[in-house]
């Protein structure tokens, strides 16, 4: 089953920071497409911000200093990203190491914030962040076969 229109428009209201429309939405999606396809769109999201991020010429000292300038930003909320595992999902996005012992739960809202951060940082337009979901859907999609 590919990633669904509900499903895209849902990660997109987030992205957008559009509180209202992504709860909305998210309280609308079907709990058991979102725990495949939901979460297919996510990783596939992810991927391709640290890709346009730091592939390539992103170093080691980049995504520690990327990590660092997010927690900074979350102020009183820093707590919420362990650096460590920040650090090393991004690593791994890039083909370097592993996060098979991480759980799902903590790898899940780490993402989020992550991915969060990555878009927000590339400022962009509506077509932009609409280009970008359409990416992001196709790998998705991919991820799913």
């Amino acid at each position: 089953m590919p990633v669904t229109d509900e499903q895209v428009a849902t990660l997109r209201a987030h992205l957008a920071g559009d509180v209202e429309e992504y709860q909305r939405r998210w309280g609308r999606l079907d709990r058991n497409a979102a725990r495949t396809g939901y979460m297919a769109l996510l990783a596939a999201a992810f991927f391709e911000a640290v890709d346009r991020r730091f592939a390539q010429s992103g170093t080691a000292a980049d995504v520690i200093e990327f990590v660092g300038a997010l927690r900074a930003r979350l102020d009183e909320d820093a707590d919420e990203v362990d650096p460590v595992v920040a650090e090393r999902l991004i690593r791994d996005a890039l083909g370097d190491g592993s996060i098979d012992d991480l759980d799902e739960d903590t790898i899940i809202s780490t993402k989020v914030l992550l991915l969060t951060a990555l878009i927000s940082d590339e400022k962009l337009g509506d077509a932009e962040l609409d280009e970008f979901m359409a990416t992001a859907r196709s790998l998705g999609d991919r991820l799913m076969s």
